[in-house]
């Protein structure tokens, strides 16, 4: 008789997933990035497509140019009716959420967690090579007091020289 494994459920390797830490951290990544985005996105449209606006409209998305010669947008859904529109207004305005998204992240989280993480890393060396020197220190001692003790031994033993003969003389050398 052959005896069968069960392999584990669909709901237990769901459960499984989700105890893992890094599913928690990554949900909680996933909802600070969707308020992050929304407050970028509010940066970019209420001052910088303003400041944009300054030199043309204040819409960046309006921004476009014609492939034929001349294009016709519907004014009430702002869609071509006539020619073959190229909205590049619009991807200069995601590459400028993009970029400053990037840099609010670089400047603010992954510069200062990056200087943190070295400090904290230059730290543990210095203690390591504390401790390195500490031992070395310490091994230099016991080496000393070796050579001391063999030294005495060739010349004679401890209580070999002046002293009273009721320990080692540690007035020789």
């Amino acid at each position: 008789m052959v005896s069968e494994k069960k392999e584990p459920g669909v709901w237990a390797g769901f459960k499984a997933f989700l105890m893992r830490g890094n599913v928690v951290d990554l949900a909680v990544a996933v909802v600070i990035g969707a308020a992050f985005t929304n407050i970028v996105n509010s940066l970019v449209k209420g001052i910088i497509n303003p400041v944009v606006g300054a030199f043309g409209t204040k819409d960046l998305d309006k921004y476009s140019s014609c492939l034929t010669s001349h294009c016709n947008f519907d004014q009430k859904t702002g869609t071509a009716t006539e020619g073959i529109p190229i909205m590049w207004g619009s991807v200069l305005s995601a590459t400028l959420t993009f970029l400053i998204t990037a840099s609010i992240v670089y400047f603010l989280m992954v510069l200062p967690m990056s200087k943190y993480l070295a400090r904290m890393e230059r730290h543990r060396k210095a203690k390591e090579g504390t401790q390195e020197v500490i031992d070395v220190t310490e091994l230099q001692v016991l080496k000393e007091i070796r050579d001391l003790l063999l030294a005495q031994q060739r010349d004679g033993g401890p209580g070999t020289g002046t002293g009273t003969g009721t320990g080692p003389d540690l007035g020789k050398n």
